[in-house]
């Protein structure tokens, strides 16, 4: 390897570590909140594990609040996407089941607003 490409490689991989910790120190959030079609039809505390089904227009969404954060575990879907998006547990994290119309959101500690880079309707 020579000079130059250590030039490229180390500010490179400084910056993967700096997000790496930007996003470990994110605010873990307090409330999980679910909308369907724009309405808010749950809320729960992120700190009390249960699981609970929300009705969308195509049947049963499951979803799972553990330590790890809330997921969805079953949906009527027929590509299964959201299944695979993992937990979310941090303020501003969101979990979609778009064909069910369902969103799942982390609202953080006081309420405020997660800083949104771009926001449209």
């Amino acid at each position: 390897m020579t000079v130059g490409d250590w030039l490229v490689i180390l500010p490179l991989l400084c910056s993967a570590l700096a997000g790496v910790a930007w996003v470990a120190a994110a605010p873990g959030g307090t409330r999980v909140v679910v909308t369907q079609d724009g309405q808010t039809c749950f809320t729960a505390p992120l700190d009390q594990p249960r699981g609970f089904d929300i009705e969308g227009p195509l049947g049963l969404t499951h979803l799972v609040i553990d330590e790890q954060g809330v997921r969805i575990t079953s949906s009527p879907c027929p590509r299964k996407l959201c299944l695979s998006m993992g937990p979310a547990r941090h303020t501003g994290d969101l979990l979609a089941c778009v064909p069910n119309r369902i969103l799942v959101r982390i609202d953080s500690p006081g309420g405020e607003e997660a800083p949104y880079d771009l926001l449209s309707r």
